[in-house]
């Protein structure tokens, strides 16, 4: 790919820690983009800017920080789960595609790639879909072969690490108290006649 190299969305400090290199390798330029209205509350979203803030110069990465508006975000971040994640997912690929193109950059991708926990083919397809609206290239690339390596590489830097995806729904979903399974009990013994 040559050009304006990359404009990569990035979703947390941890899942910089893999992306960014490999991308590179594909890629010379490759700056980072945080846009994530749709982290709550508050204290969280400030945490994980902070903590990708202090992590942006050990990977040799120049970061955008879009303007939050979390207003914009409620909306995507409500309702069931496919529909709830695609909404939010259109959010901020959306905002980073359009970022890209008016910066000059020749592609833009997300690291949200990069999670095993997040909806894979699911961000394809809308990723796919606003490159063809916005007229620029997504770099797709699988990620997820690097979640191990990753995780070594973000823990020795003693990072802030969240437990959810970012939304008030998947956050309340993380602390619901787990079901638990009843014991199935166990067929009393025959006795001995």
């Amino acid at each position: 790919m040559s050009g304006g190299g990359l404009l990569l969305h990035l979703c947390c400090a941890p899942c910089a820690a893999y992306p960014v290199p490999a991308l590179r390798a594909l890629v010379p330029r490759v700056t980072g983009f945080f846009f994530n209205p749709n982290i709550q509350p508050d204290d969280e979203h400030a945490r994980r800017l902070d903590a990708l803030e202090h992590y942006a110069p050990a990977l040799g990465l120049d970061l955008m920080v879009a303007a939050r508006s979390v207003s914009d975000a409620l909306p995507a971040a409500t309702g069931p789960g496919d529909d709830r994640c695609r909404r939010c997912y259109e959010l901020r690929l959306r905002v980073t595609a359009r970022e890209a193109k008016r910066s000059g950059f020749t592609a833009f991708s997300t690291t949200l790639l990069y999670s095993i926990y997040q909806k894979h083919d699911l961000i394809r397809t809308v990723a796919e879909e606003i490159a063809r609206a916005e007229d620029i290239t997504f770099l797709y690339r699988d990620l997820r072969e690097g979640w191990v390596e990753g995780g070594r590489s973000y823990r020795e830097t003693g990072l802030y690490r969240q437990r959810y995806c970012g939304c008030l729904q998947s956050k309340l979903e993380r602390d619901a108290p787990r079901q638990k399974k009843p014991k199935l009990e166990s067929p009393a013994p025959e006795k001995a006649r």
